[in-house]
């Protein structure tokens, strides 16, 4: 219903009074549809909120609001005719940031909305979703009192755990929402200020594993045009010397959903692939647009192709990598040696960035251990008789005294 205001009617009401009716004239102005997710009731309160962070869904809208229902991983939607869908209640958590730091800060689901906008990180944006998003965008600030420079993609905050190509916990992980870095676009947003470099790789957190998007999200306006067209056109998506497969795929690089498609006409799922050091030029990476905005985090397995170094890099000794001996023995990084690492025969499982919970007990629960993030799909419970199950597979009333709690730091 459109509300009717006659010009003398501003003379007469308190500044107070005349400030709500804008800001309900300026609701009015959003159209909401509700496709709350079956997650939403099981997901806990978040406790603050300091940053909201932009996504693009790398697919078209219909598919994009199914996968985002189907595991609740953004609080909004803006499709691209202006239509703002509701996904997790704004007051929850939703589990849409992944691996994730900012200003020293991981596990960002506890501190942010999360906004999925429909489309692609290296295309633009339709004038509905621009006229939506600062709507949406206005009183989200109003409410949360969030500053510009607290709106951030979700490729400035997303890190990546050590792998073959890089040896440290790195940012570049996602190129998800780029483009929300460019000041032509935020101006359009009404965003009046921005981040200028990378606090976590400044201060050491972390190191930069893809200089072109650092320019994309930090640059001048110049760099940040320069270096975004890296990332556009058809040669994009092939393999080439200096391009590799995690360049193209970047932590959806081995996932089943991701297919390579090789010059003598082979066709590998990113699971199926053994040898990545022989991956050759030419190759075509298809990504799946069906695939979860943060994949299931997942044990990895020591092989002939995958030695410690492949898989924990210059972490194998932290405390954050956690091993799962053939004897049944839990051992992180900082309890063994580097003979005892080097040691460790073919099938020996690993997980890489994630922190050791201990125990659940009577007194100590899954909520006691890590939050929010107990029934997070990145959150892992080694059962007594040696299954691991993510938190999605389990309820609190389910898990078992002495199950061992493994989470995303």
């Amino acid at each position: 219903m459109r509300m009717m205001i006659g010009k003398g009617v501003f003379r007469r009401l308190p500044l107070l009074m005349l400030g709500v009716l804008v800001a309900q004239t300026a609701v009015a102005a959003l159209q909401f549809k509700d496709r709350y997710s079956p997650w939403n009731a099981k997901r806990e309160a978040r406790r603050e909120t300091r940053y909201i962070l932009l996504h693009t869904t790398e697919g078209p809208g219909k598919g994009s609001l199914e996968k985002l229902y189907r595991y609740g991983e953004a609080h909004f939607m803006v499709d691209t005719d202006g239509v703002v869908y509701r996904l997790i209640d704004r007051r929850r958590v939703a589990m849409h940031a992944g691996r994730s730091m900012w200003e020293g800060i991981t596990g960002l689901d506890d501190y942010t909305i999360g906004i999925e906008v429909a489309g692609y990180h290296n295309r633009a944006i339709t004038k509905a979703q621009i006229a939506a998003l600062r709507e949406l965008l206005d009183q989200l600030k109003v409410t949360y009192r969030i500053p510009d420079q607290n709106i951030i993609p979700h490729s400035m905050v997303a890190y990546g755990a050590p792998n073959r190509w890089h040896r440290r916990s790195h940012r570049g992980r996602k190129r998800c929402g780029m483009q929300f870095a460019d000041r032509s676009l935020r101006e359009k947003l009404g965003l009046k200020s921005q981040p200028l470099f990378d606090p976590d790789v400044k201060a050491g957190r972390l190191v930069n594993a893809d200089p072109y998007l650092a320019l994309a999200l930090f640059g001048s306006a110049r760099e940040q045009t320069k270096a975004a067209a890296h990332f556009d056109g058809d040669s994009a998506m092939i393999i080439a010397p200096g391009r590799s497969a995690w360049d193209i795929a970047r932590d959806k690089y081995r996932n089943s959903n991701t297919r390579y498609l090789f010059p003598d006409g082979r066709e590998l799922r990113g699971d199926q692939v053994t040898n990545w050091k022989s991956m050759p030029a030419g190759t075509r990476v298809v990504l799946s647009a069906d695939a979860r905005e943060n994949d299931e985090e997942r044990l990895l397995e020591i092989g002939t192709e995958s030695g410690v170094g492949d898989l924990a890099g210059d972490e194998a000794l932290a405390s954050t990598t956690i091993y799962f001996l053939k004897d049944g023995r839990v051992r992180q990084g900082s309890e063994m040696t580097r003979e005892q690492v080097d040691a460790l025969p073919s099938g020996t499982r690993i997980l890489v960035g994630y922190v050791h919970g201990g125990y659940l007990t009577a007194k100590r629960s899954a909520f006691d251990i890590c939050g929010a993030k107990w029934n997070s799909p990145t959150t892992l419970y080694r059962l007594q008789d040696g299954r691991v199950l993510t938190g999605e597979q389990v309820t609190e009333g389910s898990l078992p005294p002495m199950a061992m709690v493994f989470f995303v730091r």
